[in-house]
């Protein structure tokens, strides 16, 4: 009995020692332990300094140009037709040739021609025989008459005879001219200085006159047109620029790009605006001239064309995709102090990648290029320097 009260009282002196053991763990943890420092929170990248691109505002000389598209159109063309029938003796070009006005194409028999025009010229001298003869027995009916050896009926018909031997002359001098005539168009020359397209017809072809086929087409390209197309919208500013030019008896400049407007062609002048609307398109046809003298333009090649309407002196410029668009109007952001500054603007032209400001900005100003879409007014900004390209 006395030792199970022993063992007892070692258990309940056990547990009083581990109730007294954890009582100390909670006053330690709770009244004499001193708590850690809070850590902080992680930084918010929204918070931070935003990296940006910047550019400078400059001020330029701005060329407004107005862009449109036409195609490569000829000053002349024309079918060279035969003018006279006959067989084809030679052919004296080369398809694909440069020729000048006046230079020989080809050539047609002209024995034919010649032997009419040997006619013509019999004819003729024979006409001239009678007529002196006819005009020195009128000579002495006029004597004779004076003396009243001869009737003046006499008189009166070798008269009328003379007159009619002048007029069977001047005939016979037309037809001998019309031989001539014929006999030089067995000659083909070509009617315009331009380039010959593909032959149609070979030596020893019989060609007859006006032939509809004809012997070659010659195309005119020094100088050469191009004819674009404007919308309606633009007419008023296009006109008011030609009417200026003239004013200063000058012409509108005109650039003819590639299909990729990579490659500048050409560069001409505004010649010719066309005098309706065309009412299906709403558009209306324009045409300049070029003098092409390195052949970089074709007849009918597609362009891209840009009408030079103006050139703004001085302007201030920007990047157009430095302007941003909201429902208060257009602003960009600026660089003042480290900070974000957003400030609304007034744009004018817009040529290529820049864009005039007519307000709102002074030349040096900082205005930013890249990073726009996380500012606002008083962010913190870290201007980031462009990459420069390697050589």
């Amino acid at each position: 009995m006395l030792a199970s009260v022993n063992r007892l009282s070692r258990a309940q002196r056990w547990l009083l020692a581990a109730g007294v053991l954890v009582i100390l763990l909670l006053v330690w943890f709770f009244a004499i332990r001193e708590p850690e420092a809070k850590r902080p929170p992680p930084p918010n990248p929204w918070m931070g300094p935003t990296p940006v691109h910047v550019v400078s505002v400059s001020k330029s000389d701005l060329k407004v140009h107005l862009k449109a598209i036409g195609s490569v159109s000829p000053l002349n063309t024309v079918t060279v037709r035969p003018r006279v029938g006959g067989p084809i003796l030679s052919v004296k070009f080369t398809e694909g040739q440069s020729v000048k006005a006046g230079e020989l194409l080809a050539e047609i028999d002209p024995a034919p021609y010649q032997v009419k025009l040997h006619q013509a010229e019999g004819a003729l001298q024979e006409t001239k025989a009678q007529l002196k003869n006819a005009e020195d027995d009128l000579a002495l009916y006029e004597q004779l008459l004076t003396k009243n050896s001869i009737a003046k009926q006499q008189y009166d018909k070798q008269k009328a005879l003379v007159d009619q031997l002048r007029g069977t002359l001047k005939s016979h001098s037309a037809q001998l001219e019309d031989a001539r005539l014929q006999l030089s168009y067995t000659r083909i020359t070509a009617p315009i200085s331009g380039r010959t397209g593909l032959r149609k017809v070979d030596v020893g072809n019989l060609v007859n006159a006006n032939d509809s086929n004809g012997l070659v087409t010659i195309t005119q390209t020094q100088p050469i047109s191009v004819v674009f197309t404007i919308p309606e919208n633009q007419l008023i500013a296009v006109r008011q620029a030609h009417n200026a030019a003239l004013s200063a008896q000058q012409l509108l400049a005109v650039e003819a790009w590639d299909r990729s407007e990579h490659n500048l062609l050409s560069t001409g002048k505004l010649t010719t605006l066309d005098n309706q609307i065309d009412t299906a398109t709403g558009t209306l046809r324009l045409k300049a001239e070029f003098d092409n003298g390195d052949d970089s333009l074709f007849p009918n090649q597609f362009i891209n064309a840009r009408l030079h309407l103006q050139t703004l002196d001085g302007a201030v410029t920007i990047p157009a995709d430095a302007v941003q668009y909201g429902s208060k109007g257009t602003y960009v952001y600026l660089v003042k102090d480290g900070k974000a500054e957003m400030r609304r603007i007034g744009l004018g032209a817009l040529e290529g990648e820049k864009i005039a400001v007519l307000e709102g900005l002074a030349e040096g100003e900082q205005v930013v290029l890249e990073g726009v879409d996380r500012l606002w007014p008083g962010k913190d900004v870290k201007v980031i320097e462009q990459p420069t390209a390697s050589n």
